[in-house]
């Protein structure tokens, strides 16, 4: 087996906000593994400032494991490693495949049934957030996640009033995301007032890393509570153990390239389930290659709620695929063919 890297940066078609800034392009990193006329391809997505091997260092270490592949010694250690992990990880499967692409055959993969999705919707003013809101509508899904945290904290008040004067939560599911960005000491007000809107959940209300913070949230807020950063980082089972005992979330936020891939993320699956802690997955804008792994992998954990997968939509450059979104699903349509990446 051969091996080789390659970059591609992302581009936006519009500057996307996140509460840790405004986001312009975003690079991710190709591992494509050749063999007797095959070739496998899996993508090593960065994200700035949440990854946690988007370090200096990071491209020569892709590097050392591409050169260990090809002279045949052993590899480097990915353990600190994780969207390296994933990328390796996501090569094996497609080289394995008949079928470029099917990393994981299946009625997903084959086009026969599809995956409820979440819309999302970006920070901005509030009048793009609400664009973006009826668009979703419109476009017919029954669950939407708005990004929070960029905009006064009574305007998102309002974009949730809109919805809900409309829709109620047995029409449309609603999910928010705060990144962090509430101080601990005024989070379980906000958490309150945000349970008046019959949410689903929310996401990361505080920053990683404050445990007890966290679980005091967890055990008095109305509002169920799901991690996602805090998640990034824990390589040992101790750790991630303790973690979920400690802070009891009711959900966790799987994204593959952020977690180290496929098989750490079904560890995380299997110690959340053991505690009785619901999960779902989430893409963290990967290219169409990294996105459809994700995708045909979260098919076969058959949670059957809504996952947190997007199509490369947001993106100018990105690779052209089957996935596309119809009435809130993703779905592959075998019509539309790879562009010619391999």
């Amino acid at each position: 087996m051969e091996a080789r890297y390659f970059k591609h940066s992302l581009q936006f078609k519009r500057p996307s906000g996140t509460s840790r800034g405004i986001l312009i392009n975003k690079d991710s990193w190709f591992i494509e593994f050749t063999e007797n006329d095959k070739k496998g391809v899996g993508e090593c997505s960065l994200m700035s400032g949440l990854s946690y091997d988007d370090t200096p260092g990071f491209e020569n270490q892709l590097a050392l494991l591409c050169s260990a592949i090809n002279q045949r010694t052993p590899l480097p250690d990915l353990q600190q490693w994780p969207a390296i992990r994933m990328g390796y990880e996501m090569a094996l499967l497609d080289l394995a495949q008949d079928q470029p692409f099917e990393l994981y055959p299946s009625d997903f993969s084959n086009g026969k049934d599809c995956i409820p999705i979440n819309g999302l919707v970006w920070m901005g003013t509030f009048d793009y957030m609400s664009q973006q809101i009826k668009s979703l509508l419109e476009k017919g899904f029954d669950c939407i996640k708005l990004k929070i945290g960029a905009i006064h904290f009574e305007e998102e008040l309002a974009l949730l009033t809109q919805i809900r004067k409309e829709f109620d939560a047995k029409e449309v599911k609603l999910r928010v995301d705060a990144n962090g960005a509430f101080a601990p000491g005024d989070a379980l007000e906000k958490l309150k007032r945000l349970s008046d809107f019959d949410l689903h959940s929310i996401e990361q209300p505080i920053a990683a890393n404050q445990w007890q913070a966290m679980r005091y949230l967890s055990e008095k807020s109305p509002l169920p509570i799901a991690l996602d950063e805090e998640l990034i980082g824990r390589f040992s089972e101790e750790e991630c153990l303790t973690l979920l005992d400690v802070i009891q979330p009711a959900f966790i936020i799987l994204k593959p390239s952020l977690l180290g891939g496929f098989r750490a993320s079904s560890q995380w699956i299997q110690w959340a389930e053991r505690q009785g802690i619901g999960w779902w997955v989430t893409s963290a804008l990967e290219s169409n290659v990294g996105l459809n792994a994700i995708a045909q992998w979260t098919y076969q954990q058959e949670y059957k709620g809504h996952q947190g997968l997007g199509t490369g939509s947001l993106f100018t450059n990105n690779f052209e695929s089957p996935l596309v979104i119809k009435k809130g699903c993703l779905w592959v349509d075998n019509l539309i063919s790879w562009n010619k990446l391999k």
